[in-house]
C-alpha cells in the first residue's frame, strides 16, 4: 500500500497528469476512428516518446489505452464501426439505442462501464498480481482451446434468426482466419498464389470492410427506399431504470474480464463474447436483446475494460504480452533497456507503481471527460447519413491503408466489404464472423499443439481438469433446446390462479 500511495505522488504532479489527460483525449480521438484502435495509437506515439522519461512515457501510453477502448466502442455504438476489435460486442445492442434515439444513454453505459470495470480491474492487479501470474502460467493448450471453442458455440447460439445462419457466418470468419502461410508448416493455405496474402487477412481489415463498408452499402441500396430522417439524440443521462438495469451488468464484468486478460494468449475479445451472452441469459428482458438492450453494452464494457487490466497483470509480471497493446507497450519497454518479467516489481518498483497509480487516475479523466461528451458524439447521427457514410468510407479507408500501407489491403476491403452487403442481405449475423477471424487462427494453433503433446490422440484435447467442465459447459448450451423441452413449463398467470382456487375451494 505504502509502495501504491509512493506511485500517486508521482503519478500526481502536474506534468503527469498532463500526459495522462493528453493520453485519454488522444486515445478517444483516434480510437474514434474505424480501423485505428489504441495498439495502432500507441505506435504511432513511441517515436514521439523518445526524448522523455519512461514513467511519463508509459502514463501517457495507459491513458491512451483506456481512451482507444472507449473510443472504439463511440464509432460501435453510434455509427456500427467497432474501433477495434474488443469494441465488436458493443454494436449489438448499443447501435440499436442508438438508432430509436438512445446513442447517449449507451455512450454513458458504456463510459461508466469502462470506469468501473476498469477502476475493479486495478484494484484486482494492485491486490492479486503475484497469484493470478502464477496461476496463467498453469494454463495449458487444452484448456486454451476449449475456452475458444466456448466462444464459438456461445456467440452463435444466441446472435443472428437461426443457429444454422450463425454457424454458417462463424464457417466464413474461419475460412478467412485461414489465409496465409500456416504457421507450423509455412505452407500457403487459400493465397491463390498472391505474396499479399502471405501474410494473412489483418484483423482490422476484416473489421472495418465486414461492419463499416458492409453498413455503408447496405445503406446505400435502401436509401432511395426510405427518405432520410434525422435520429433524435435523446436524453444526456441515465434513468433510474437504466441504473436498475446496469449496475450488476458493469460489477459482472470484471468477474469474467480480468482473469480472461491475465490469461496467456487471452484479451478482450472471448471474455467481451461470453458476458454478452451471460448477460442475455441473466436479463429480465430477454426480448428487446438485438433491439437495444442495454446490458448488453454495460456488461461487455466492463468486461472489456477489467480485461485490459488483466493483460497488464501477465505483461508486468512475466514478459508476456496477451494482446496487441500489451506487445506495443512490451517494446516500449524494451526501448528503455527495461524487461518486464519477475523482478521487474523489484528493480523497476517506482516506474511500476507510478504506471498502476496512473490507471486509476486516467480512468477517472476517461469518465470526467468523455460522460459529458456523450451528447455530443451522440449528434454525430444527425449528420445526414449520405455526408456520414461518405465520412466513414474515407476514414475506414485511412485506418484499413494505415495497417500495412498497402494498396491491395485496400481493395481487399472493399472485397469482403461486399461479403458483409451479403450476409445483412440474407440476414447472417456479422458477430460470429469476426469472432472466427480473430480467434480461428489462435484456436488451430493451441488445438495442434495439444494433439502433439499427445501424439495426436484426440484425449490431448479433453487432459485437464478446466478442459473437460468447459466442454461440459459447451453440450450444455448446445443441447439444452432439446432438454427444455422435456422440463415441465410453467402454468400461465390465469391457470395458475384458477389451480389455486379449486385448491382453496
Amino acid at each position: 500500500m505504502e509502495q501504491l500511495l509512493d506511485g500517486f505522488a508521482t503519478a500526481l504532479t502536474p506534468t503527469h497528469l498532463l500526459l495522462a489527460a493528453v493520453g485519454v483525449l488522444l486515445g478517444t480521438a483516434i480510437g474514434v476512428l474505424p480501423g485505428i484502435g489504441p495498439a495502432m495509437a500507441v505506435a504511432l506515439l513511441l517515436p514521439v516518446t523518445y526524448g522523455m522519461e519512461p514513467t511519463g512515457a508509459f502514463i501517457m501510453f495507459a491513458g491512451i489505452y483506456y481512451g482507444g477502448m472507449f473510443g472504439g466502442s463511440t464509432t460501435s455504438i453510434l455509427l456500427n464501426t467497432p474501433g477495434e476489435s474488443a469494441a465488436v460486442v458493443a454494436a449489438f445492442e448499443g447501435n440499436p439505442m442508438a438508432r430509436k434515439g438512445r446513442g447517449a444513454q449507451a455512450l454513458a453505459a458504456a463510459a461508466i462501464g469502462h470506469f468501473t470495470g476498469g477502476i475493479i480491474g486495478t484494484i484486482l492487479i494492485v491486490l492479486l498480481a503475484p497469484f493470478v501470474a502464477k496461476h496463467a502460467v498453469d494454463i495449458g493448450a487444452p484448456d486454451l482451446f476449449a475456452v475458444m471453442v466456448l466462444a464459438f458455440i456461445a456467440v452463435t447460439s444466441v446472435l443472428g434468426a437461426s443457429r444454422i445462419r450463425g454457424f454458417a457466418s462463424l464457417l466464413i470468419g474461419l475460412t478467412l482466419g485461414l489465409v496465409g502461410l500456416d504457421e507450423m508448416t509455412g505452407q500457403q493455405r487459400l493465397t491463390f498464389g498472391s505474396l499479399h496474402l502471405a501474410d494473412g487477412i489483418d484483423i482490422v481489415v476484416v473489421a472495418v470492410a465486414l461492419f463499416a463498408v458492409g453498413e455503408a452499402l447496405w445503406v446505400a441500396a435502401h436509401l432511395r427506399r426510405k427518405p432520410f430522417e434525422p435520429i433524435p439524440v435523446g436524453r444526456p443521462w441515465l434513468s433510474r431504470a437504466d441504473l436498475k438495469r446496469t449496475w450488476k451488468p458493469w460489477l459482472r464484468g470484471p468477474v469474467i474480464g480480468f482473469p480472461f486478460g491475465a490469461i496467456p494468449a487471452g484479451g478482450a475479445e472471448i471474455p467481451t463474447f461470453l458476458s454478452y451472452v451471460t448477460e442475455k441469459r441473466l436479463s429480465k428482458h430477454k426480448d428487446e436483446f438485438g433491439k437495444g438492450a442495454i446490458e448488453g453494452v454495460a456488461g461487455p464494457e466492463s468486461t472489456a475494460s477489467a480485461s485490459a487490466a488483466g493483460t497488464l497483470v501477465t505483461m508486468l509480471t512475466l514478459g508476456l504480452p496477451t494482446t496487441a497493446v500489451a506487445a506495443v507497450m512490451l517494446a516500449a519497454f524494451q526501448q528503455y533497456g527495461i524487461q518486464p518479467g519477475p523482478l521487474l516489481f523489484q528493480r523497476e518498483s517506482s516506474l511500476v507503481w507510478a504506471l498502476i497509480a496512473s490507471l486509476f487516475i486516467g480512468l477517472t479523466l476517461l469518465l470526467v471527460l468523455n460522460l459529458p461528451l456523450a451528447p455530443l458524439w451522440a449528434k454525430l447521427l444527425r449528420i445526414p447519413r449520405p455526408y456520414l457514410y461518405a465520412g466513414i468510407l474515407f476514414f475506414a479507408s485511412v485506418g484499413a491503408y494505415a495497417v500495412n500501407a498497402d494498396i491491395f489491403d485496400l481493395l481487399l476491403m472493399f472485397v469482403i466489404g461486399l461479403l458483409g452487403f451479403g450476409m445483412r442481405r440474407y440476414g447472417l449475423p456479422v458477430l460470429p464472423a469476426i469472432i472466427g477471424v480473430i480467434l480461428g487462427p489462435a484456436a488451430e494453433q493451441q488445438m495442434r499443439r495439444s494433439l502433439q503433446l499427445s501424439d495426436g490422440s484426440l484425449t490431448g484435447l479433453v487432459n485437464s481438469p478446466m478442459a473437460v467442465v468447459v466442454y461440459v459447459v459447451i453440450l450444455l448450451i448446445l443441447f439444452f433446446p432439446l432438454i427444455k423441452r422435456f422440463l415441465p413449463k410453467p402454468a400461465p398467470p390465469a391457470a395458475a390462479a384458477e389451480e389455486r382456487e379449486k385448491v382453496d375451494a
